[in-house]
């Protein structure tokens, strides 16, 4: 277009040279047939971008790896005049986003949507927009770029993998003493009836009392006397072993995976590990606490339910292995937050042995370690973790070994030895 302009101007001057030393009128007029002709064509384009609507809607706002995310977009041309082509250039920078698109020509007062969706491939959390809208005039001189900064922002789940059984540690699969206190929130143990008051939920409701006294009695419930699990996922720097081919968004963010399977990082892994434990402790309505350095503290009190996964899920996603703090130097700040009775799980690829100590005293406090090892040595690691074995051996702590490419869903659902 640069080029094309140019030969214009340049056609402009000698038309008005041309005029000059002839003095024919016919060179002045063509001279200014051409001006117009800019002037026009700078104002087409110019109006090409306006008087425009363009709306994203996104199904979601969260998705997950290995899911689609769905997007709609629609451009609506509020002017009277016709609009020849537009061109919508996405700058989202979720990995393998492609909504830019050319929109056809558009009739005044008429509507084109397109639908696009995303294959999710790495998890954190990601821009959705700006946009740029480029338009240009019939004669292709002129391009009229718009830029529109409205973004909104998405998060993308790690994967999860199916567990269909794990064993925890002996004598903390359940029981614990009743505590015989009331609860205002429906556990799983009902210790009697009410008289119904205002507020109470209807769903809370004994029919059967209440047919019986002649009144709304409702059900009381006691804590649930299962004892509560923590689930600790190491990210500190010094356990972080990966390949060195693997590229992350602007050299610190996301993994961008080259294949279907988890990529090559000890970082992957623990978060998938994590993930895939989270949902199937909730999905067995067990109390779940968690805890990681990431590298920011992220603690959430152990609770039941989808809402307590979704924020696990939510940290998870933008978890990344930058902490400067050891394992051993998380635990004991974590400490005292783990009450008597608590069952820890440890998902680590440190093969430093000095948190296995911390892992001892938490144990002489009456809190039951397990631990799931990623073993760094297979993904190209340069200590060995048969000292770190042998450690978790000698202190009876009931271990599960992952290396690089075992299939999870076995591996999780064996025996800790």
């Amino acid at each position: 277009m640069q080029n094309r302009r140019n030969n214009l101007y340049l056609l402009i001057i000698l038309c008005l040279l041309a005029g000059l030393f002839t003095g024919r009128t016919f060179l002045f007029n063509l001279a200014y047939v051409f001006i117009g002709l800019i002037i026009l064509s700078y104002g087409w384009a110019w109006l090409s971008v306006r008087w425009l609507n363009i709306g994203r809607k996104t199904r979601a706002r969260r998705a997950q790896v290995g899911r689609n995310l769905e997007e709609t977009f629609v451009v609506r041309n509020r002017s009277f005049l016709p609009k020849l082509w537009l061109e919508v250039r996405d700058h989202s920078d979720l990995p393998g986003h492609r909504a830019s698109h050319v929109v056809p020509a558009m009739n005044a007062r008429s509507t084109y949507r397109w639908h696009v969706e995303t294959p999710c491939i790495a998890r954190g959390e990601f821009r959705l927009g700006p946009i740029t809208l480029t338009s240009g005039d019939p004669f292709g001189l002129f391009l009229s770029p718009r830029r529109i900064d409205a973004t909104s922002r998405v998060i993308v789940y790690p994967a999860t993998v199916p567990i269909n059984k794990f064993e925890l540690p002996m004598g903390t699969l359940s029981g614990g003493e009743a505590q015989r206190r009331r609860s205002h929130y429906v556990t799983t143990n009902a210790a009697g009836v009410r008289e119904y008051v205002t507020g109470d939920s209807f769903n809370r409701i004994h029919w059967r009392s209440s047919a019986r006294r002649d009144q709304l009695m409702v059900k009381e419930f006691e804590i649930d006397p299962m004892v509560d699990i923590w689930l600790f996922a190491d990210f500190s720097a010094a356990s972080l072993v990966e390949s060195p081919g693997l590229q992350r968004i602007d050299g610190r963010g996301a993994v961008i995976p080259t294949d279907s399977g988890i990529p090559e990082s000890t970082e992957e892994y623990c978060v998938v590990i994590a993930a895939s434990l989270a949902k199937f402790f909730t999905e067995m309505e067990r109390a779940l606490g968690f805890a990681a350095y990431t590298p920011n503290r992220e603690v959430h009190q152990p609770e039941r339910g989808n809402r307590q996964l979704t924020r696990i899920l939510e940290t998870l996603a933008v978890a990344r292995s930058f902490s400067e703090y050891t394992l051993g130097q998380m635990l004991t700040l974590e400490t005292p937050y783990f009450t008597r009775g608590t069952t820890l799980v440890i998902v680590t690829a440190s093969a430093d042995t000095s948190w296995v100590l911390e892992a001892q005293i938490l144990g002489r406090k009456g809190i039951k370690t397990m631990c799931v090892l990623v073993d760094s040595q297979s993904f190209g690691g340069t200590t060995p973790t048969d000292n770190i074995r042998g450690i978790l051996r000698v202190a009876k702590i009931p271990t599960i070994v992952v290396n690089r490419n075992d299939d999870l869903t076995s591996v999780l659902g064996q025996r800790p030895l």
